[in-house]
């Protein structure tokens, strides 16, 4: 499966957020922003706004922005910054982040990891 997006959105993302140097996590804590879906999908498809917003508050997969400390500390975990991550739609804190929409989550929801968030959906 291809990237919905023309590439992959994690550096806009990034732009989008600016420096989060000063957000400090505890323990096993993991911020991550929310993906989503592009409003034109690569086959030409419109999404609508409605349809989009879902994402905002039931995504199930995100970029890792920031870890705790403690967080994913074994190693068979290997989930770092800049990975994709799948988790619950009911699972961590939501909050917006510079404007961005995220997720403030414990290290035990992640439920895995994928290289193409759109295959999640």
């Amino acid at each position: 499966m291809e990237m919905q997006h023309g590439a992959d959105p994690k550096q806009e993302i990034r732009n989008a957020i600016g420096d989060i140097s000063d957000f400090q996590l505890f323990g096993n804590e993991i911020l991550v922003a929310i993906y989503i879906r592009p409003q034109k999908t690569s086959s030409g498809i419109f999404l609508t706004d409605t349809y989009r917003d879902e994402d905002k508050w039931q995504g199930k997969v995100g970029l890792v922005l920031k870890k705790g400390s403690t967080s994913l500390v074994d190693p068979a975990d290997q989930v770092e910054i800049d990975d994709w991550v799948v988790f619950r739609p009911s699972d961590g804190w939501g909050l917006t982040v510079n404007g961005v929409m995220c997720r403030l989550l414990d290290d035990r929801v992640i439920r895995g990891r994928h290289a193409i968030p759109d295959a999640i959906y």
